[in-house]
């Protein structure tokens, strides 16, 4: 009986001293559970590719660098410099236009131009090859109309070039530019704009001068983000004849057969994704301006005259033509054309809603604890934490596969020894044979949307909600659960949608981590592309396009809410 009773103060005791009122720095310790974890998982495949790139072949290393590295490395600069022209050009263009102008098919336009997000790069450059290839339905009505019976008899750009890929990849991408401009041009002060014409500066001279001047923070995060969307796209790349630097590390892998020197490239990619992030930063740095404390008073539109409007409206027209609605159409032809295998379909559906779905789940779960951490201890220790975490969606989706792989590998060694010591029975590949792996990647790259979403709802939570509640007596984890998850559940699920979409498109990492003949709806429409059957997986692809409409919209109303100060929190997207 003393027994039981000693045992029961010892539970009082303990109870009594974890409710009571912790010490700074007991909070800031017990905060850090949940960021370190979500570090650990963004920097344990960095570490790992640095590992398999110092114990390489050290003899493999000039072989790289005099065969692979040296047209990799000039097609990866000249795509990044081209597709980094065309985002900043159609990205701040467009948005300079609706946002300083008003001209006809304005409010309709300003919708319409986000709709590329909803187009993952390798679906459109299927389609712009299935439109305008030699044998493509364009060309064909071009030989029909003029007479041509050979395709020696006429020019015609060719898609299949770099030129095509910058062309391709710029109009899908500039949406992470045109996003944040838009959302900061709309909500600079009138003053500002009105003290600038008064000096004589309008027009074209208004934007370089003072507008962009002050966006530049946004522009910079929206142009690294679609620099790194380049570096990790692979499908595009391939199909259009570009060997980048993420082909190298693809076919060096698997074609060749080197681990090591896919690894070797690798950490000449990661080289590049830290030059995206320092310019980021760069542009980012020291730069910002107060407005008064009252609600700023918005810039009214310019009213152009009849020419210039209709040009002005042809020229917003044109990025959602090119970017979206040729290759919807073209995607919906082939539809039309193609028998639908519901069997593949079905299977590759079920695959992509199961690893999304898993992924999801853990991401929201995790995200939301990190950012409740983070808010809880206060400590830069714990915000720095975090943002390591964030460093998943830099790393290009062939580099995370790449480091994966041999952790993954280890860890299904250590269960199949335990399990055949205790049983005999040997129970296979517990991650990489059921999709454990792509999930993990997943959860890995994207963490940084459940992240950023968890802190835009909690940063609308006042902290006298959190010290009234300490009145009352919750502890920590009861504040975490009764008070803070429900009123940040709506930003929470918005980020969790756009989490989904984003695993659903991811091509590299699940192209290289998949089970054995396991195909999800973006490994099927590569497939059947790369054996030149575009149109047999067609119906796939139309449904990765509508699937990601809505998520893209959602995005989109996000970074204006936000004001486009920070597009990285909001949306991610694929390769």
């Amino acid at each position: 009986m003393r027994r039981v009773q000693r045992r029961s103060a010892r539970r009082t005791l303990v109870a009594e001293n974890w409710s009571r009122p912790r010490s700074a720095h007991q909070r800031r310790f017990r905060n850090l559970g949940a960021p370190l974890a979500a570090a650990a998982l963004a920097a344990a495949p960095i570490a790992e590719v640095l590992r398999l790139a110092w114990l390489g072949d050290s003899g493999l290393w000039p072989h790289l660098a005099a065969t692979i590295l040296p047209s990799a490395l000039l097609d990866t600069l000249l795509l990044l410099a081209g597709v980094g022209l065309v985002v900043a050009l159609v990205g701040v263009g467009t948005a300079w236009l609706v946002a300083a102008y008003s001209f006809p098919g304005r409010g309709l336009l300003s919708g319409l131009l986000v709709l590329p997000l909803a187009m993952p790069t390798y679906l459109t450059a299927y389609a712009y090859v299935d439109l305008l290839d030699g044998l493509g339905p364009f060309q064909s009505a071009l030989r029909d109309l003029f007479g041509f019976t050979r395709r020696t008899q006429y020019w015609f750009p060719e898609i299949r070039s770099l030129g095509g890929a910058v062309l391709v990849l710029g109009f899908v991408l500039y949406p992470y530019v045109y996003l944040p401009a838009r959302a900061m041009f709309a909500t600079q002060s009138a003053s500002l704009v009105e003290a600038a014409r008064t000096m004589g500066v309008g027009g074209w001279g208004l934007a370089r001068r003072v507008a962009i001047p002050l966006a530049r923070p946004a522009l910079a995060a929206g142009g690294a983000l679609a620099l790194l969307e380049v570096l990790n796209d692979i499908g595009a790349s391939e199909h259009l004849g570009v060997r980048t630097l993420t082909i190298a590390i693809y076919t060096t892998w698997l074609n060749r057969g080197s681990l090591a020197g896919a690894a070797q490239i690798a950490c000449v990619m990661l080289a590049f994704v830290l030059v995206c992030l320092w310019i980021e930063a760069r542009g980012r740095s020291a730069q910002g301006y107060a407005q008064s404390a009252r609600k700023p008073r918005s810039a009214t539109p310019v009213k152009l005259d009849r020419r210039a409007g209709w040009l002005a409206c042809a020229a917003c027209a044109l990025p959602v033509l090119l970017g979206f609605l040729l290759p919807l159409l073209t995607i919906l032809r082939a539809a039309g054309e193609s028998g639908i295998d519901v069997a593949a379909l079905a299977s590759a559906a079920i695959h992509t809603l199961v690893f999304a779905s898993a992924a999801t789940l853990l991401a929201v779960a995790l995200g939301f604890l990190t950012a409740s951490c983070v808010r809880r201890a206060r400590s830069p220790l714990t915000a720095l934490l975090a943002r390591v975490a964030g460093l998943g969606y830099a790393l290009p989706g062939t580099v995370l596969a790449l480091g994966l792989l041999t952790i993954i590998a280890s860890l299904d060694n250590a269960i199949a020894d335990a399990v055949r010591g205790l049983t005999g029975a040997s129970p296979g590949l517990v991650f990489s044979g059921f999709g454990a792996a792509i999930v993990i990647a997943y959860l890995v790259r994207f963490l940084t949307i459940a992240i950023g979403g968890a802190e835009a709802g909690l940063a609308r939570v006042s902290p006298r909600v959190d010290d009234a509640a300490t009145l009352l007596g919750l502890t920590g984890n009861q504040m975490r659960w009764r008070v803070h998850w429900p009123m940040t559940r709506g930003a929470v699920a918005a980020a969790a949608l756009l989490f989904f979409v984003d695993c659903m498109k991811e091509l590299p990492a699940t192209l290289l981590l998949r089970p054995i003949n396991v195909e999800t709806l973006a490994t099927l429409v590569y497939g059947h592309a790369s054996r030149g059957s575009y149109e047999d997986g067609a119906p796939a692809a139309l449904a990765i396009v509508l699937l990601s409409l809505v998520p893209a919209v959602r995005a989109a109303r996000a970074i204006d809410q936000a004001g486009g100060k920070d597009v990285r929190q909001t949306h991610g997207r694929d390769g």
